[in-house]
């Protein structure tokens, strides 16, 4: 810190400078966090900036609104009694999810006079790091499923059935798969939890982590069962700031019912001036987003946020036949593909016939084909991403979920910002990186542009190594 003030317009300028270094949002495809509001949304975040959520007495207009939002989220997963809160975002949500399926676990079991130390949960090895986090924080077991080319790269189903046990808290369950855009099946999922029940007599819960999904499957598969119409779907949590369409800082958290969110969960509070209840992990946080999500719903309907998830889907369908026509690569997510239909096995050149879709996230993940790896052993994916960003594209290159790791894909999510201009400019541009590092037949160095780097201020803030890939787990 300087020892002298800097005034303002030099520190504004000095800062501002700096930041211009960074990456164009609009050219993020790596993120799925929304980058874009219109003008008036703006305006009402800079009007409530000041407003901490947190202060239920003092601001009631926005608790109201708070509370709209609930019941609005609520009506869309079908339910008409959910409870539930704003969060900072999924990984505050999915802990709070995780840790009502806990203390509920720990109620039975004592009421039964049953051991309560070796809880256990079960999630696809391609879960998102804080749902890991979760049972690492809070002294869970973590009981990571494979996933492999036959479970579509995420939980199978029936092996998670088998890993259930007594001592099981829950399942995650997760709609919108962070690597390849897949939705887990829910509803399978349910039923064979349903016969365990029937069999055995665990009630086994699950947790929905639809982070991405949950403002996706309402508006685009509207007849999917994935939400609190299946009894065993316990609670849901969705960021607010990725196809909910509000910038970062917004997640939800909803149980189906006032039964299903344990009390011991629940603060009252005094010292802000009235009575008020709590049960986030997060104390103070901005109400600013929150109002941001309300201003979408009343702003977009649900013909409007139909309108711009089934275009993200459309554009990444076109993105996807696009990539497959090059014969440069094969598809590993099936957001273009009919219903049932998986597999890059399974080529179509176009929409005309298919009447439903796989459903999924408008996420776009796919690698170099094994003919083109042979005819060209020197040319790597990550060469791909760095010649891309020579031309302002970010897009990740990772290895697929443990015993897949010999697995690379590249990913792209297509959000609404993403037109179908910048789907020409971005084909013709992941050509000219493959064709370039193809004609370089005496290997094109390009290292330099993607080791890590060894500064060790950048190390501190570098992505953190889980059981999967850290980047993939991450984002």
């Amino acid at each position: 810190m300087p020892e002298l003030p800097t005034g303002a317009q030099a520190a504004y300028q000095l800062i501002h400078d700096e930041l211009e270094t960074d990456g164009r949002p609009s050219m993020n495809l790596a993120s799925f966090v929304h980058t874009w509001m219109e003008p008036e949304a703006d305006k009402l975040i800079m009007e409530s900036i000041n407003k901490n959520l947190a202060d239920n007495d003092e601001y009631p207009a926005t608790m109201r609104i708070h509370a709209r939002c609930v019941s609005i989220i609520g009506n869309l997963w079908k339910s008409k009694g959910a409870v539930g809160t704003a969060t900072i975002g999924s990984s505050e949500a999915v802990m709070l999810g995780g840790l009502a399926m806990k203390k509920r676990w720990q109620a039975k079991r004592k009421a039964e006079g049953k051991d309560t130390s070796n809880p256990n949960i079960i999630m696809g090895a391609n879960a998102q790091v804080a749902l890991e986090k979760f049972a690492r924080y809070f002294d869970v077991e973590c009981r990571l499923i494979p996933v492999s080319k036959e479970s579509h790269h995420c939980l199978d189903i029936k092996k998670a059935a088998e890993a259930v046990d007594e001592n099981t808290i829950g399942v995650y369950v997760i709609l919108g798969s962070t690597y390849t855009g897949h939705f887990e099946d829910v509803e399978g999922m349910s039923n064979l939890l349903d016969k365990i029940q029937e069999e055995k007599g665990w009630d086994v819960p699950i947790h929905v982590d639809a982070a991405s999904g949950g403002f996706v499957a309402p508006f685009a598969f509207p007849d999917l069962k994935w939400s609190f119409e299946l009894p065993r779907v316990r609670s849901i949590n969705s960021s607010g700031h990725k196809f909910g369409l509000a910038y970062a800082g917004v997640g939800w958290i909803l149980w189906r019912g006032e039964e299903f969110l344990p009390k011991e969960l629940v603060f009252t509070l005094t010292y802000l001036g009235a009575e008020e209840q709590t049960y986030t992990l997060n104390f103070s946080r901005p109400s600013c987003f929150m109002i941001a999500q309300y201003y979408n719903f009343i702003r977009l309907g649900r013909s409007g946020y139909t309108s711009v998830i089934q275009n993200s889907l459309e554009n990444a369908r076109i993105l996807s036949f696009a990539l497959e026509d090059t014969g440069y690569f094969d598809l590993i997510s099936d957001t273009h593909r009919s219903k049932g239909v998986f597999g890059y096995e399974n080529r179509t050149s176009s929409t005309e016939g298919i009447k439903e879709f796989n459903p999924a996230l408008p996420v776009v993940a796919f690698k170099l084909t094994d003919k083109f790896m042979k005819e060209n052993p020197h040319v790597k994916q990550a060469s791909i991403t760095a010649l891309l960003r020579s031309r302002n594209w970010i897009i990740p290159n990772y290895a697929l979920p443990p015993n897949e790791d010999n697995i690379e894909i590249l990913r792209v999510v297509v959000r609404e910002s993403f037109s179908q201009d910048l789907i020409d400019i971005l084909i013709t541009d992941i050509i000219w990186a493959t064709e370039t590092l193809a004609a370089s037949d005496s290997g094109f160095d390009v290292e330099i542009l993607t080791k890590r780097t060894k500064d060790p201020i950048a190390a501190a803030h570098s992505l953190e190594h889980s059981a999967g890939t850290p980047y993939g787990r991450q984002c």
